[in-house]
């Protein structure tokens, strides 16, 4: 048995966050609001995220042996994040990224030093078979693909997989233009919802930015929730968060309905801050969020496009 609820697998990096009022010209120089350095990666801040909504989570990836490799093991394992399963490469540079965000259009632009690819150890291997649930990012796909006897593999599709199909995976998020992008044009959500299940995933998650989330099962079972309102400073791993969050509702046992309303709080709440993860809100808040929502947001039918 793990003594862990969920291992993460996939990307982690360290970011340089500059927030402007508009994205520089060539040669031009600018004063930016704010400018902050924080833990990203798509694996690595939902892992951050479901440990601060209670969960016991361990994250495998593959760091540099440099400096920014230690910042990011550091700032995981600062979030209560096991990083034993984290492989250390000396030849190459840990994955990093410099984002500039226009707070006045909402945007942002990104320059990423690219991952050093994914080598999981010994240590990383058994964590992935002995975990109950399993949630990999498009880098952590490229050596998970099917999960072990009993076992919840969760897909954050959000990202291109090249190759990828959801058959077999338990937990398949992409976004809703993902869907669109793979299965083209389509008159209702449902119906993108309905073509990922027929390729033999049972819980298809779709994410829609500010229309909220829309969940459809193999059962049968269909669910979505609207964006929780907020005062958005960045979107920045917003994405990330919902997964993170999405995998500790599921591991609590919440009902499909109220897992999105979970998720879609808790990534709301986190783009209250310029970086992806200083402020993913704790499970207390959440909770208290969703327990000030109308009854109804629990309970909304999928909406049709």
């Amino acid at each position: 048995m793990s003594r862990f609820d969920a291992t993460f697998v996939g990307a982690a990096t360290w970011d340089a966050i500059a927030l402007v009022d508009g994205f520089p010209a060539a040669d031009e120089r600018i004063v930016a609001a704010d400018v902050v350095h924080a833990g990203g990666g798509p694996a690595a801040t939902a892992a951050v995220a479901a440990a601060r909504l209670g969960l016991r989570v361990a994250f495998v990836g593959t760091v540099g042996d440099d400096a920014d490799g230690r910042t990011i093991r550091e700032g995981l394992a600062a979030e209560g994040v096991d990083v034993t399963g984290v492989h250390v490469s000396p030849p190459q540079s840990s994955a990093a990224s410099v984002v500039v965000v226009d707070r006045l259009r909402g945007t942002r632009a990104i320059c990423t030093r690219p991952s050093p690819g994914l080598d999981i150890s010994a240590v990383g291997d058994a964590l992935v078979a002995r975990s109950p649930v399993v949630h990999v990012d498009q880098l952590g796909w490229g050596v998970v693909r099917e999960p072990t006897a009993g076992q919840l593999l969760s897909v954050d599709a959000g990202n291109p997989i090249p190759g990828f199909t959801p058959k077999g995976v338990g937990l398949f998020v992409p976004t809703v233009d993902e869907l669109r992008r793979v299965y083209g044009p389509a008159d209702a959500t449902t119906d993108l919802l309905a073509r990922a299940l027929a390729e033999g995933c049972d819980t298809v998650v779709a994410t829609d930015g500010a229309r909220g989330s829309f969940a459809l099962t193999a059962a049968g079972e269909s669910a979505s929730a609207p964006a929780h309102p907020v005062e958005v400073v960045s979107t920045l791993g917003a994405g990330d968060v919902f997964h993170g969050a999405l995998v500790a509702a599921v591991v609590r046992g919440l009902p499909l309905a109220h897992q999105l309303v979970f998720a879609g709080v808790a990534a709301a709440l986190s783009c209250r801050g310029l970086d992806g993860r200083s402020r993913i809100p704790a499970l207390a808040e959440v909770l208290d969020v969703m327990q000030a929502a109308p009854a109804d947001a629990h309970r909304s039918p999928p909406e049709e496009t």
